[in-house]
């Protein structure tokens, strides 16, 4: 049987996973009857929910008498660790474009790097069925973002189609015919992409998905180079230079057909497989016969930019909401999460019952953590803190990202504004059509934690940004973090309306009453720079004097409410978010209010 492998690039939300569902269906990979979950290939809950593909999955299927293998690329930046490693496996992309927003940074990250591998890219004009959909203009950005990426004469010279997955048809121009379905796609991809390169020689693969399965223990998926594998035959590991990792032999080779990844007896040259039964391989090692010496060329993993302290829960409400709490529990939950996400680095760390944990954005990190409360975990964490390189010299760099911001002309003063105080430098400014300007901006990493949400509020939920990490760069300086200090909380039980109305004029809060609260929990912002000690238990001493019944009714004002993400930005570095199944909150790192002296006696010693 013919083979074809190819990649979808898209950036996040432009419909990617939705024409996968489309060209299972109608390559009759799903039965007539058979219910399939929308966006089949976004399996993880979180996925569902956010529309972000965050892992890299691949399917399968026949179209007359080729079997087309694909493979779904995260468009996230934060997930951007694996693209390249996939691109690897494949001989043609799918760029898929919306039709009204057009290409995106997280699309011209990932077609960078596809072009520079030198694959053909088939460009897929999505969403034509968009009330503001503008195809034909869409279709010369697309161009000039292939142009503006030094793409070859050959990559310029793309084939193009519009059509809608939601709908379920391509066709070579806007207006249709949409009676073909799929089949324009197919039979472009048949012709366009070329069948996969095979060498002679012994059994060569490199390992570029990684996942550590119940059953099967670590599973490599990777597609052949050369030669063939069965079940229970010898191979062994090597590492990017030659290294030799370990030698063992193959249980199970399993390839993908349809959604389902079925035991295969024999995996041939040119074939994207997973394999079982190697412990230690890893993404980047080559895994191979025996005889091979020479491992084949492999990306290295990109370095995280960000890392937080995981601890275990200790404050007096630990324990009353999730089952899983322990320090050994956590950890062995980390380090299972290392096994199957290459771009995350585990490490002990210097405080008890702790562990560091790097990756490549908050994104990735604050889904680590909301995955965890889901499965029961209760864990406190630290404010995200940078990864800092140094130079030849000792001078320290930091990561860059760029950034770019759509946002309505009347909100982008704010922006640059905000922009400016995060020590993020303005490059280009230019319209965007529709009333709306482009902003790209260059910004410390650290400057952009916790942006996300203020941007949102600037601009009344109307820009959109998107980050992709640019270089490390030279300091560039201090940047202000929070200006208000926090309202805590003098001692536990239950928080009472009537204290808390008192203490309105203080700051917000960020409780109800009858929430359950302990001492050197944070309760809500104070309107001044310093922190207060504040008790949210007093209730109204009862009297025998009659009073209206208007002054009993007591009104208070919305609290804030903390989402993950908005907790890891908000608090300092000696606060924590803790975090359980059924609740966020936000505590002092010490929770007695004599230590917090201390410390802070201590500290300022330090500095002078």
């Amino acid at each position: 049987m013919n083979l074809r492998n190819i990649a979808i690039i898209a950036h996040v939300d432009h419909g990617k996973t939705t024409l996968v569902d489309r060209l299972l269906q109608q390559s009759g990979s799903f039965r007539e009857n058979q219910r399939v979950a929308e966006r089949a290939l976004d399996s993880n809950d979180l996925e569902r929910e956010r529309g972000i593909t965050i892992l890299s999955k691949a399917t399968s299927l026949v179209w007359k008498d080729t079997r087309i293998n694909i493979v779904d690329t995260p468009g996230h930046v934060d997930f951007g660790g694996e693209v390249e490693r996939i691109l690897n496996m494949v001989d043609g992309a799918l760029v898929l474009v919306d039709a009204a927003e057009g290409p995106l940074p997280q699309t011209k990250f990932v077609v960078s790097k596809a072009l520079k591998m030198g694959l053909k890219p088939i460009v897929v004009i999505n969403k034509v069925d968009r009330g503001d959909a503008r195809p034909n203009e869409v279709a010369g950005e697309v161009f000039d973002l292939f142009a503006a990426l030094d793409a070859t004469e050959e990559q310029l010279d793309f084939p193009l189609l519009y059509g809608s997955a939601k709908q379920g048809w391509m066709a070579a121009s806007p207006e249709g015919p949409k009676d073909r379905g799929m089949a324009p796609l197919f039979d472009l991809v048949v012709r366009h992409v070329a069948p996969p390169k095979v060498e002679d020689g012994p059994f060569r693969m490199l390992g570029t998905i990684l996942e550590a399965n119940p059953y099967l223990g670590r599973i490599v998926t990777g597609r052949i180079s050369s030669g063939t594998v069965k079940p229970n035959q010898a191979v062994k590991v090597l590492d990017r230079s030659g290294h030799l990792i370990e030698e063992g032999r193959v249980t199970k080779v399993l390839a993908f057909r349809g959604l389902e990844r079925t035991p295969i007896e024999e995996g041939t040259a040119g074939d994207i497989v997973a394999i079982a039964g190697l412990p230690e391989a890893f993404v980047s090692h080559t895994l191979c016969a025996p005889e091979v010496t020479e491992p084949l060329e492999a990306q290295p993993i990109d370095p995280p930019t960000l890392t937080m302290t995981f601890r275990i829960n200790d404050s007096p409400l630990a324990g009353t909401e999730g089952d899983k709490v322990q320090s050994r529990v956590i950890r062995e939950r980390l380090l299972r999460e290392a096994e199957g996400n290459v771009a995350l680095r585990i490490s002990e760390s210097t405080e008890k019952d702790s562990m560091e944990v790097a990756g490549r954005g908050e994104l990735q990190l604050g889904i680590l953590i909301e995955t965890m409360r889901r499965e029961g975990f209760e864990l406190s964490v630290s404010r995200p803190k940078v990864l800092f390189r140094h130079d030849a010299s000792g001078e320290p760099l930091e990561p860059i990202e760029e950034v770019l911001i759509d946002v309505d002309e009347e909100h982008s003063g704010i922006v640059v504004q905000k922009m400016a105080e995060r020590k993020g430098e303005l490059i280009e400014m230019r319209p965007s059509g529709g009333g709306r300007v482009r902003l790209i901006f260059f910004a410390p990493t650290r400057g952009l934690i916790g942006y996300h949400g203020e941007l949102l509020a600037d601009t009344r939920g109307t820009a959109v940004m998107n980050r992709l990490f640019h270089a490390y760069g030279p300091h560039r300086g201090e940047v202000t973090g929070r200006r208000n200090g926090v309202l805590i909380s003098t001692d536990q039980g239950d928080a009472a309306a009537y204290a808390m109305w008192n203490l309105e004029d203080r700051g917000p809060m960020m409780i109800e009453p009858g929430w359950k609260v302990y001492r050197g929990m944070i309760v809500g912002e104070h309107t001044r720079g310093n922190d207060l000690e504040v008790n949210v238990l007093k209730g109204k001493k009862l009297t025998n004097i009659r009073t209206h019944a208007k002054d009993e009714a007591i009104r208070l004002t919305p609290p804030i409410r903390m989402t993950l993400e908005k907790a890891l930005a908000y608090i300092e570095d000696d606060e924590l978010v803790e975090v359980t199944p059924k609740a966020i909150r936000l505590r002092k790192k010490l929770l007695d209010p004599i230590e917090r002296k201390r410390d802070e006696r201590r500290k300022e010693a330090e500095r002078v």
